[in-house]
């Protein structure tokens, strides 16, 4: 009889042990929502410091520490098309204590890359859309082109003798130009560089015809005279150049590049802490301190719910995916 008792006391414990783990478990989670943050957050940002997406994310950090008291670190990891930076995003714990900054190449690395070291739709938790970007199409004042329908009548009659510069498969301005030559039927050839501001200086000099980048990077060149600008790659003219049409002004309707910046979380971050670091955001966004920063560099603030943020990333993916097949660029 007492053996008896002993097997029934062994096979409930088995049975309450996993149970009673799991509500420790569910306790943590529950406080760790209710204090978070508990400790300093850091903040990955798959690129090298000094650029657009760290000065932002650097902004962005500033404004948090003030609204949560609590240090927020940024931690740059540069290297193979932001590949670096999101794979550490997606192995941190699902805490809240990380989150990382997605660029571009966010979007575009799953057609471009054959293997990932992470799962782009399995591994990360879209937080929030945080801004969109102009993108200008220049070209070199040696050229006799004014305009996107000059361009694209020049680039029709001349086939392949156009080139541009690029610094990154990967990035807006080279798959710009790819959605460009594709919509108009013509031949431009892209020439690659270790980095864009060596492409810009090429075009300067008329060694190459065509750059296109964002506007912090390309506008005191346009502004002095070095290069003409002559379409917006968004949808919308830029307040910064409000007389520079768009390029779907120019003769190629539904052309559009809507180059985005935004935060994603690891997979399974707890809801509480999802919302909670979302609403701090969208505050920070409201500051006077990001939002007049961003407006002078052309930057749109965008914000809004983490589903919201999802959606576009899910249709800024299916777009590029597209763009890259009819291209023929081989995932690498």
């Amino acid at each position: 009889m007492l053996g008896k008792r002993k097997q029934i006391y062994a096979f409930t414990g088995q049975i309450f042990r996993p149970c009673i783990a799991m509500g420790l478990a569910l306790m943590v989670t529950i406080v760790t929502a209710a204090e978070y943050p508990t400790r300093p957050v850091r903040l990955i940002v798959p690129s090298a410091a000094g650029g657009s997406p760290d000065v932002m994310a650097r902004l962005m950090a500033g404004e948090l520490v003030k609204q949560m008291r609590q240090q927020v670190v940024v931690d740059n990891r540069p290297g193979a098309s932001g590949v670096i930076g999101f794979e550490a995003i997606a192995k941190a714990a699902p805490d809240g204590h990380t989150f990382g900054f997605a660029t571009f190449p966010f979007i575009t690395n799953p057609s471009l890359f054959a293997k990932l070291p992470y799962d782009p739709d399995r591994d990360f938790q879209p937080l929030i859309q945080q801004n969109s970007s102009t993108f200008l199409l220049t070209v070199t004042p040696n050229l006799s082109v004014r305009s996107v329908p000059e361009l694209v009548e020049y680039a029709r009659t001349q086939p392949g003798k156009l080139s541009a510069g690029y610094a990154d498969m990967g990035a807006p301005h080279f798959l710009g130009l790819e959605l460009l030559k594709l919509m108009t039927k013509t031949q431009i050839v892209q020439i690659s560089y270790k980095a864009i501001q060596q492409a810009i200086a090429d075009t300067i000099a008329g060694q190459v015809q065509i750059v296109c980048d964002n506007a912090p990077s390309i506008l005191p060149h346009v502004r002095t005279g070095r290069l003409r600008a002559i379409g917006v790659m968004t949808p919308k003219r830029s307040p910064m150049l409000p007389d520079i049409p768009t390029i779907a002004e120019g003769g190629v309707p539904g052309f559009g590049v809507v180059p985005s910046g935004g935060y994603v979380l690891p997979a399974r971050t707890p809801r509480d802490i999802i919302v909670r670091l979302n609403t701090e955001i969208n505050k920070a966004l409201t500051s006077s301190t990001i939002s007049e920063r961003f407006s002078a560099v052309g930057l749109t603030i965008v914000g809004g719910t983490p589903e919201q943020y999802a959606e576009h990333i899910r249709s800024e993916t299916r777009k590029w995916a597209g763009v890259i097949k009819q291209a023929g660029i081989k995932p690498q």
